[in-house]
């Protein structure tokens, strides 16, 4: 080999030493990843910072998360209690009511939620179904049932239910006015009905005697008319107990030869006691609270 070739050897020889020098001291401060991909360790500084972070916010969402689900879990507990204290509370004063009715309990001894849940009761719209579902009720008896050709059958009627309902003022709410009006269309409406089909109509009233010409005013205004007789109460009968009054009453019919086919009211005082009817019905009253004594306040529907 010429001399010339020699030195050229040992040129290159020296640069790739120094080459693999310098890359040497280049790894010692880099990384390299399985991959192949070298980072820089500033490089690598701020991966790991970002991954800190990130992990930082992951767990800040998940407990914020935690804590607006545990919220919501309360709130609904809240909201379900409210429900099941206003199911409750209802039950309740439906069993009151009736025990109320049986017993003729004073205003006075009934409780304040039950009154407020009677008005409730009104402006939720339940009032307004169960009285058309009542109407359906007696409706369907009726279709069931033709009066005689001696028209010895009666139906009676309690017409304090239709005397006072014009007077209800628990509450200056269009709802409640709507659910007043509703109950005077479908009991005009019934009684039409029934007059129609021939049944003898004996209204009956709590009210005394000496009432009974305002009494029939009253009625004509409303379109009441054409009625087979109108029993109001005697001086002698005004302290008498209210059911004692109906069962006296109906019991003078039969006597007479009448048979009561049906009672139509909304007050437990008118559908007991003896000769009640084949079928009786009660209309909704959920303020009966206030019926009775409590009819001159305008408390009745």
């Amino acid at each position: 080999m010429s001399a010339y070739a020699h030195q050229m050897e040992r040129e290159f020889s020296a640069q790739s030493l120094m080459s693999r020098e310098d890359t040497g001291t280049e790894m010692g401060s880099s990384y390299m990843v399985e991959s192949g991909f070298y980072m820089t360790s500033f490089a690598a500084t701020i991966f790991i910072a970002a991954l800190v972070t990130f992990g930082v916010l992951l767990i800040t969402l998940l407990v914020t998360l935690a804590v607006m689900l545990q919220s919501c879990e309360n709130r609904s507990k809240g909201v379900v209690e409210i429900e099941k204290s206003f199911e409750n509370s209802y039950h309740y004063c439906n069993i009151f009511a009736l025990h109320g009715e049986l017993n003729s309990l004073e205003a006075n001894e009934v409780p304040q939620v039950c009154k407020s849940l009677a008005i409730r009761y009104i402006k939720g719209g339940q009032y307004a179904r169960d009285l058309n579902f009542t109407m359906w009720m007696i409706e369907s008896f009726f279709s069931t049932v033709s009066p005689s050709n001696d028209r010895s059958e009666a139906v009676l009627l309690d017409i304090d239910d239709i005397l006072t309902s014009h007077l209800w003022r628990v509450s200056p709410s269009d709802r409640i006015e709507d659910a007043t009006y509703l109950k005077h269309l479908l009991t005009l409406e019934l009684y039409k009905k029934l007059q129609s089909k021939g049944w003898e109509l004996v209204l009956l009233s709590r009210k005394p005697e000496k009432e009974r010409y305002a009494t029939i005013e009253h009625l004509s205004s409303l379109g009441y008319s054409g009625w087979s007789s109108l029993i109001m109460r005697l001086d002698n009968e005004m302290k008498m107990d209210t059911r004692e009054y109906f069962s006296i009453q109906r019991a003078a019919m039969k006597e007479e030869g009448t048979q009561v086919i049906s009672v139509i009211s909304s007050q437990m005082d008118a559908l007991t006691g003896s000769f009640p009817g084949i079928r009786i019905f009660k209309l909704p009253n959920p303020l009966y609270y206030y019926s009775n004594n409590q009819i001159e306040n305008g408390f009745v529907m």
